[in-house]
């Protein structure tokens, strides 16, 4: 019986949780209708890495996972933001032509009028 009790504390738990990432979610679609982009861009981040925290979190158990799978975790999260680091400064430079697409320019032609 205590099981059946503590299952159904964790599904309203659950609960909570997707209500939480429904508002964030719906305050990152609107975010962008204020139109100030460091407002935005600072709100769809943050908003991010606490929709990501809550998922690994208790959807993805890692609360009850053993400690080395949160350090796994860490390691991942930051050999991303250091492969980010160390690829940007190439990649979002505007001089260069390495980056830069080519502009195809395409003729049309006006059907013929009779």
């Amino acid at each position: 019986m205590s099981e059946h009790a503590e299952h159904a504390g964790d599904e309203t738990n659950y609960v909570k949780i997707w209500a939480t990432l429904l508002c964030l979610l719906i305050v990152s679609i609107l975010g962008p209708f204020l139109g100030i982009k460091i407002v935005t861009l600072i709100a769809a981040f943050g908003i991010a890495i606490v929709k990501a925290y809550l998922v690994a979190k208790y959807f993805m158990h890692l609360n009850v996972e053993p400690r080395y799978a949160v350090y796994l975790l860490t390691t991942m999260l930051v050999l991303v933001l250091l492969f980010f680091a160390g690829t940007a400064p190439d990649v979002m430079k505007h001089e260069g032509t390495n980056w830069v697409k080519p502009v195809v320019h395409v003729e049309t032609h006006a059907p013929a009028q009779h």
